[in-house]
């Protein structure tokens, strides 16, 4: 395949990135005002899905691993599962947050502000990493390795970033679930 059928191939998932990307976050935000009556509120979610963002954080980094030491089908199959994780966490976060409200932060001081600061940034971030993710992914299903490389090293440290300040957000907010 040359470099313009590549980048033709390219092309046609680009519709679909813009509109995942824009889709989620407006869907997340809906949902999140939505609250579901009468339903048992799922306070058991919040450890499951920070150990699901802990373990995204680990299989970023060996799927790191894996290609720079040429492991480019387990690469492939930890890139996946990454993915699977990710999409499992957003769907118990949201699950989560339709039945029950919003625990509060209870830190006080410098700790707050360390709190809202990882917490704000976690959240924008989240975001952001949405399109870096699936064009990362397009560029290495139409096997456009040198695009995947460049924006790879933008995209994995955005999704190792947000990967792991779940985990800490999860474990600075926990004192304070009722």
């Amino acid at each position: 395949m040359n470099n313009q059928e590549t980048l033709q191939d390219e092309k046609k998932y680009n519709k679909w990135i813009v509109v995942l990307s824009v889709l989620i976050p407006i869907v997340v935000a809906v949902l999140f005002g939505i609250k579901i009556p009468n339903v048992e509120p799922l306070t058991f979610l919040p450890p499951i899905y920070a150990t699901i963002n802990a373990i995204t954080a680990i299989v970023l980094i060996i799927a790191f691993w894996a290609i720079k030491t040429k492991k480019q089908a387990l690469h492939e199959k930890l890139m996946k599962f990454a993915i699977m994780l990710s999409v499992a966490f957003l769907a118990m976060y949201v699950a989560y947050h339709m039945t029950s409200d919003s625990t509060k932060f209870g830190g006080e001081g410098i700790v707050k502000y360390i709190y809202y600061f990882i917490l704000i940034t976690h959240i924008l971030l989240s975001i952001i990493i949405i399109p870096f993710v699936l064009i990362t992914y397009v560029r290495a299903i139409t096997k456009n390795f040198e695009r995947h490389k460049k924006i790879a090293r933008i995209a994995f440290p955005l999704w190792l970033y947000v990967a792991a300040t779940g985990v800490i957000v999860y474990v600075m907010i926990s004192p304070y679930y009722v």
